[in-house]
């Protein structure tokens, strides 16, 4: 993508909001330096304008692969769609996330006292997606995989230690609605993240990249809940079966 050079930095954020992470990796000074023109900020960030345009198009491909459909595909392939793309997006920006919590609220939560419950949930939330991810990709992902593999290859299932798959599941699922309740309040504290008159560019960064957080995380949950849990759900039901007709 080509941008016009002597367009400001915040100009540019403004009108392509994508490019805020792409700023913040390379750094970018958006916040402060927002009214320099992008050619003198990547100079000074000792980048090329270039890699600037790449970036933004390669974060903008991935999120158009985002909408594949993935009903007749096998899960294992799935999941590990699933692990490296919104597992690593949900870690990546839950740590530059609250980094830029901890920015705004330095300087605006005295006086915005909301921004500090915002902080504290989405803190919260934090360590329980932590702890729901490493327990779908430590226990339930592989056990879906085997799953998937060995029927595929007509060999003996092995039972799982927490006896069927709708066990985690329904943990998991009750951990998904956990989640989408904190970001909604999260939503609702922000009121629906619009910036006040006195915000500064980086509190613009951290409502748009809680945004895209939100969006992210509706989009896993979807393929989780209604794709890959149901289908894992009748793939035993038809070991089941296979093992009692052998």
């Amino acid at each position: 993508m080509e941008f016009k050079l002597k367009k400001t930095v915040g100009e540019l954020v403004l009108a392509n909001p994508g490019l805020l992470p792409v700023f913040e990796e390379l750094g970018i000074d958006y916040c402060c330096g927002g009214n320099v023109p992008l050619d003198e900020a990547c100079r000074n960030a000792n980048v090329s304008v270039e890699q600037v345009g790449r970036m933004f198009e390669e974060r903008s491909a991935f999120a158009q692969s985002r909408e594949r459909d993935w009903s007749s595909e096998p899960m294992f392939g799935l999941i590990a769609y699933i692990v490296n793309h919104h597992h690593y997006f949900t870690r990546r920006e839950m740590v530059r996330l609250d980094e830029l919590l901890h920015k705004v609220c330095t300087a605006h939560g005295e006086k915005h006292s909301e921004l500090l419950r915002i902080r504290d949930l989405f803190r919260s939330l934090s360590d329980e997606l932590l702890l729901h991810m490493a327990r779908e990709e430590q226990v339930l992902f592989p056990y879906i995989t085997d799953l998937e593999k060995r029927l595929t290859r007509h060999e003996p299932v092995l039972a799982p230690a927490f006896g069927t798959v709708l066990n985690p599941v329904r943990m998991m699922m009750q951990e998904h609605d956990s989640a989408g309740a904190t970001l909604k309040l999260i939503r609702k504290l922000a009121a629906d993240y619009s910036v006040p008159a006195d915000a500064c560019m980086s509190w613009f960064a951290l409502y748009q990249g809680m945004q895209e957080f939100e969006q992210d995380l509706h989009r896993h949950i979807h393929l989780e809940n209604n794709l890959l849990f149901p289908r894992a759900a009748k793939l035993e039901e038809r070991a089941e079966l296979t093992a009692a007709t052998a």
